[in-house]
């Protein structure tokens, strides 16, 4: 759809010069001669960028502005003024004008403001959109993704929720386990009781013992009183056991025990206490490769893996890095008091073609980090870290890698990638297309005719 602009002027020959300027740059024009008129065209039309003159009769520029802004909070509203009323326009600025033009008008300098706005009211529309598909279809609990896989693994955790099965869910660090942990638990008949969350792998060997079962006083030194573990803590809810790969052999008979039949003994005590506790585990692990290996018990291996879950690494759903973004600039704009909007299209297809080895946490810590040395309302290359600058993977923003397809039908693909967005930049012009890619028009419409681009 194109960019919708209304004019505002008193001068009818400065008007008629902005309409053809503006329309010949492939915008939808429209014209009103004062501030009254200019209200009527906004109430009818919905504009996307409003531009006014700030000397007119009946309602000047400043009263449309404030009255514009009240009414249609997200139109963007240029000022026209002489150089004598520059303190006026510093004004609109500071009461929300995005931009303001100095008379005698220099049309290369409208265009290219406008543009840069236009521009910007694209990415709000688009970062618009992605919020919608958050809130309906594309996010369960925290968890984001239109992927075929993430959907099919949110049906997965509707269907699993009320069962009391165990649960292994497997998938790279960074991948959002944890998250996928609570959704199952949220949705359980157990919601009312606690989860509870021990992180096997970041608990000192001697110690996680204790730590699952509990202790009673004088069991070891330090252990100065009574303690519970952390079944205990779950009974009635779920135990999350994260990285469950990394539990010794020996702790792993204990585990298996407490599984099966769903009672403890507290170290240093021969009591036996009944627990009812639902088991998710998470591994980041090759558990079968441990098990070759005589690391892993065999049957607890199955007693856990009742239910597999696995959870695609980032870099194979790429589809989902625009609504994830759309999701994290959401969280920290809140938490960092800033109001970035959106993301530069040259930085988001960076973003999509970058490896991320970190995963969704990489990504997270990526967009907290732009937001935080950020100074405008867009995410540019300049924001992101230089690893991703640099695309040390060799990655090239728009080409991806097709398999089965030739290395001549890869190569137009990306050429006609290049040209579209080109297109796209220039709106249409195939002239100022054919110059902005240093090539003759006659190639570029060659080109246009080969790949079919209207």
């Amino acid at each position: 759809m194109k960019t919708r602009i209304l004019i505002v002027d008193d001068e009818v020959d400065a008007l008629d010069l902005m309409k053809e300027l503006f329309t010949q740059h492939g915008y939808d024009t429209l014209t009103a001669q004062n501030g009254i008129e200019a209200m009527g065209v906004l109430r009818s039309q919905e504009p996307d960028i409003l531009i006014s003159d700030m000397q007119m009769p009946e309602m000047d520029g400043m009263e449309l502005l404030d009255l514009a802004q009240k009414e249609y909070p997200d139109l963007a509203i240029m000022m026209i003024t002489a150089h004598g009323t520059i303190e006026t326009a510093v004004e609109a600025m500071k009461k929300g004008a995005k931009d303001y033009i100095l008379k005698p008008l220099r049309f290369d300098e409208i265009v290219s403001k406008v543009e840069t706005i236009s521009e910007l009211k694209s990415l709000i529309k688009e970062n618009n959109y992605l919020h919608q598909q958050l809130k309906s279809t594309y996010a369960f609990d925290n968890i984001i993704g239109r992927d075929p896989k993430m959907q099919e693994l949110f049906d997965m955790i509707r269907s699993i929720s009320t069962t009391p099965s165990t649960v292994l869910i497997r998938g790279e660090n960074g991948t959002g386990k944890e998250l996928i942990a609570k959704a199952i638990h949220y949705h359980s008949d157990r919601m009312k009781k606690r989860m509870v969350t021990v992180n096997c792998g970041a608990i000192p060997e001697h110690l996680l013992e204790s730590e699952l079962f509990g202790h009673v006083k004088g069991a070891f030194t330090n252990a100065l009183k009574d303690k519970p573990g952390k079944f205990e803590m779950a009974h009635g809810g779920t135990l999350f056991l994260d990285e469950i790969g990394d539990i010794n052999i020996s702790l792993q008979v204990k585990l298996l025990r407490a599984i099966q039949e769903r009672e403890i003994e507290r170290v240093g005590s021969n009591e036996v206490k009944k627990v009812d506790v639902r088991i998710i585990s998470a591994t980041n692990a090759n558990l079968e490769e441990k098990l070759e290996k005589g690391e892993f018990r065999q049957d607890l291996y199955y007693r856990l893996n009742v239910i597999q879950l696995d959870v695609p690494p980032l870099k194979e759903r790429i589809d989902d890095i625009p609504l994830l973004i759309t999701h994290f600039l959401g969280k920290y704009n809140k938490l960092l008091g800033k109001n970035v909007q959106a993301v530069a299209p040259d930085a988001m297809d960076l973003m999509q073609n970058y490896p991320w080895n970190g995963n969704i946490r990489e990504l997270e810590n990526v967009i907290e980090r732009a937001l935080a040395i950020n100074k405008s309302d867009i995410i540019r290359i300049v924001d992101l870290p230089k690893t991703l600058q640099n695309q040390s993977n060799g990655a090239v923003p728009g080409v991806h890698l097709t398999e089965g397809a030739s290395l001549t039908d890869m190569v137009d693909n990306y050429e006609k990638c290049l040209i579209e967005k080109a297109l796209d930049k220039n709106k249409g012009n195939k002239k100022r297309t054919a110059d902005f890619l240093q090539t003759n028009r006659s190639t570029l419409m060659s080109k246009l005719k080969k790949y079919n681009i209207n």
